[in-house]
């Protein structure tokens, strides 16, 4: 019982961010989401955050760190002494050692990804998605941004992500928010083929 109420505790005086991302990921970015709101060091933490994922990214850090052969004493020590050596503040420091305690440290990518959107989303940036046959020029680029910015509510903004695929022919894919639209060549070719079958 006790332990349910001290649960409860935590949960309300947790700040959450303004959306969710599901999975142990999820989890662990929530919490230092919270964390670093309550010490007013989110864009902090954020950009040290992209220190650490550099660092993860090192062969011969993640050989070692990443390793689940390695014991974990030896993982956290190396990955503590980068961490010292990057000079990153201890909210970080306190976040890899959870990781570490937990045996979650293969996670810390992900974790970094999540807690990426979760500042996105706190900032109002709504991610679009869009996929064309071909790159887009800046003329169509800019014309694409000024026809998404009507999805928009005041205070956000557009973060766009464009790939091309050559696959889909013509025309675009478009996923903004909770919302997906297919207007490729090659959907338009199946929809009418699959008519013409019907009839």
């Amino acid at each position: 019982m006790a332990a349910l109420m001290l649960g409860q505790q935590v949960r309300h005086s947790m700040i959450f961010p303004p959306i969710q991302v599901y999975g142990v990921e999820g989890r662990y970015a929530t919490a230092l989401f919270s964390a670093a709101s309550k010490q007013k060091k989110l864009d902090q933490v954020e950009q040290e955050l992209g220190n650490v994922s550099a660092l993860i990214k090192d062969p011969k850090l993640s050989s070692i760190v990443m390793n689940p052969h390695v014991k974990r004493s030896l993982k956290l020590k190396v990955f503590g002494d980068a961490l010292t050596k990057a000079k990153v503040s201890p909210i970080i420091i306190n976040f890899i050692n959870v990781l570490a305690e937990n045996g979650r440290l293969p996670l810390t990518g992900s974790v970094i990804s999540a807690f990426g959107k979760m500042m996105g989303a706190h900032r109002g940036e709504v991610i679009c998605s869009v996929t064309t046959a071909q790159p887009l020029d800046a003329a169509s680029l800019s014309e694409l941004k000024l026809a998404l910015n009507g999805f928009l509510q005041k205070g956000e903004s557009i973060k766009l992500e464009t790939k091309s695929d050559p696959s889909i022919l013509g025309g675009m894919i478009v996923s903004i928010g909770d919302k997906y639209v297919d207007m490729s060549t090659k959907t338009k070719i199946h929809k009418l083929t699959k008519l013409i079958k019907e009839t």
